[in-house]
């Protein structure tokens, strides 16, 4: 540590929980974003019905509705 070094506060556990939901939501994001574009580019390759391809799609409505209600509950707690 260099003398100019502010010692930092340790995070209470209020704020450890809040890291990992938020955490939490960009993972699930950022999988959900790559598995949705696979699941489309290698329907169209293997010439994949257009109903199960649908399936795809409402698993990733559903996840980015929960990422949202996370994200919502994560800036209620920041806020009280």
């Amino acid at each position: 540590m260099s003398r100019w070094a502010m010692p930092q506060p340790h995070p209470s556990p209020a704020d450890l929980a809040t890291a990992r939901k938020a955490r939490l939501v960009g993972i699930v994001l950022g999988g959900t974003m790559i598995l949705w574009l696979g699941a489309q580019w290698l329907g169209g390759r293997l010439g994949w019905e257009t109903r199960f391809v649908f399936l795809f799609d409402l698993a990733a409505i559903a996840a980015f509705l929960w990422a949202l209600v996370v994200t919502y509950q994560i800036w209620r707690m920041r806020r009280g």
